[in-house]
């Protein structure tokens, strides 16, 4: 007797190819038999007539790192169909931790969460997730800004061959206990700090661990393209693995300039270089409101910044620095507030920094440098500034898969706060959706392949994203007429439609769309797994 059977669905495998009619029995968290098996007993029997079967989504960009400790269950990311994630993205993971950045990150989440977060390494943050049952299965890369942090602090310069030689070790280590690669954060200081060669001597570890690359460039609008030369030099100096991360082109000036940018993709592939991308399916970006401060203002880490922010000679002189750059993004009413740490300034969330000053009577970048004084740094933001045909032609490359660049969140309790982007809620169910049923820009497969197959062969999953016998279990049912992401910029907290049933290694996590309460979630390990 198996442990489900599932029946009657039209199943789209991962791979790409045309979907197809068959059951599919699940045993022991793995699939066992795939064909027409509707004679056979099983405990559990889900009926998918009129629906699709395939694999569970992967979320390639996902920032869910201490989800697990705050709320293991996952609600905005199950009722997508996401089974897995890989954290550790745009150059920051919660490992290895060392000296004054350990201390950092502990201070962080216990005054977010009132969480301690005790680990050093790879394997002590891997093992700790395991602990926390998650619903979810994870999995992460090791983050550059994280590694330049434990060695060289906030310093703006070049690393000595002393820290250089600290940088690879705690790379090759974290690579040994379970990383699938590396990620850089290059607008993140001190990510930012870094030179092209710095990266791809670390990438040179990475690739000989047969990991691969994930970078958050140092610019999506003015200097777009040179950014992604200098990915595709990394891959060449380093021979790794290639990802850029939610390729754009942000500011109404730089619209179309992924034209060039995917021409450069396929040239390099051309080559013998594999570089890919993924992307996320709205014309918004997000990210902490200190990201528009430059760089040298971040030198030497948060007290520095914030006594920086509090001299007025400095205020004016960052002003002058990045009021035109702001204004080439489409200005402050572009940019709305979707999280702060404080009650007082809650009101503001969801509107741009534009509303604010009329409130505040400030210019709006004073009401800026002021919400991240008064916040100590946690005050987040959502920058409409991408193009909408971008968008598309990204999302149709054959070289992009689907990403969320989103958190796990919740509509109630502590991972309900703010006023956060929709991509938390409804990436996936958008692709389906709009790309897929409404716009006809993609066919079902095209679209599952980019969430399951795909990523899983960039990562290195070889046992999931595909559905074959053998394979691990993780599975999601939808109703592409039905499905729907119902979280909008205006009302972000809202679960999609359409998303009816999900297993997570064999085991049903949503039945009908609703939860089941069940964390069968494993942390996924390059090696050991």
């Amino acid at each position: 007797m198996y442990d489900v059977l599932i029946v009657n669905g039209m199943v789209v495998d991962g791979t790409g190819s045309p979907w197809f009619y068959a059951d599919v029995a699940i045993e022991n968290g793995k699939i066992v038999e795939m064909g027409k098996l509707n004679r056979r007993k099983a405990k559990t029997t889900i009926d998918a007539k009129g629906m699709f079967v395939c694999p569970g989504f992967i979320d390639i960009h996902s920032h869910s790192d201490f989800s697990a400790f705050v709320n293991p269950f996952y609600e905005s990311k199950l009722r997508q169909g996401v089974t897995t994630e890989l954290v550790g993205n745009c150059g920051y993971s919660l490992a290895p931790l060392l000296s004054d950045a350990l201390e950092e990150t502990k201070q962080h989440y216990r005054e977010m969460y009132s969480v301690e977060a005790g680990w050093q390494t790879v394997q002590d943050y891997l093992n700790a997730l395991q602990g926390a049952k998650p619903a979810i299965n994870y999995a992460t890369l090791v983050g550059h800004g994280t590694v330049r942090k434990s060695v060289m602090g906030y310093e703006n310069r070049k690393p000595t061959p002393e820290e250089m030689k600290k940088m690879k070790k705690l790379v090759a280590e974290s690579m040994r206990q379970g990383a699938f690669g590396m990620s850089t954060g290059l607008i993140y200081p001190p990510g930012s700090f870094a030179d092209t060669d710095e990266i791809a001597e670390l990438c040179k570890v990475v690739h000989r661990y047969n990991g691969f690359y994930a970078t958050h460039m140092r610019s999506e609008s003015a200097r777009l393209i040179e950014s992604v030369q200098e990915t595709i030099e990394i891959g060449r100096k380093s021979k790794v693995s290639v990802q850029i991360s939610h390729h754009k082109a942000c500011g109404e000036k730089y619209f179309g300039k992924v034209k060039e940018t995917l021409k450069m993709v396929e040239q390099a592939r051309a080559e013998g270089y594999d570089v890919t991308c993924d992307v996320y399916p709205y014309t918004a970006t997000s990210t902490d409101l200190d990201a528009i401060l430059p760089d040298w203002v971040h030198e030497g880490g948060l007290e520095k910044m914030l006594e920086r922010l509090r001299d007025p000679k400095i205020r004016e002189r960052i002003k002058r620095q990045i009021d035109p750059v702001q204004k080439a993004m489409g200005g402050y009413d572009k940019i709305h507030i979707s999280y702060v740490f404080s009650e007082k300034n809650r009101p503001f969330q969801g509107k741009s920094l534009t509303e604010i000053a009329k409130v505040l009577n400030k210019d709006p970048l004073e009401t800026a440098f002021d919400l991240i004084l008064e916040e100590r740094g946690r005050v987040g933001m959502i920058r409409f500034a991408m193009d909408e045909e971008d968008v598309r032609l990204v999302i149709k490359s054959p070289y992009s898969m689907i990403g969320s660049d989103g958190s796990a969140l919740s509509v109630s309790g502590p991972l309900s706060h703010g006023h956060p982007h929709p991509r938390n809620f409804g990436t996936f169910a958008r692709v389906l959706s709009r790309y897929v049923r409404e716009q006809k820009l993609l066919s079902v497969e095209e679209a599952i392949w980019k969430m399951t197959g795909f990523p899983a062969r960039k990562i290195g999953l070889f046992d999931r994203g595909i559905l074959r016998p053998k394979m691990v279990a993780d599975i999601v049912v939808f109703d592409l007429e039905k499905v729907q992401e119902l979280a909008t910029f205006e009302d972000p907290k809202r679960y999609p439609e359409g998303i009816m049933h999900v297993l997570v290694n064999g085991v049903i996590v949503v039945r009908d769309g609703q939860l089941t309460g069940e964390r069968p979630g494993k942390v996924l390990r390059k090696f050991n797994r």
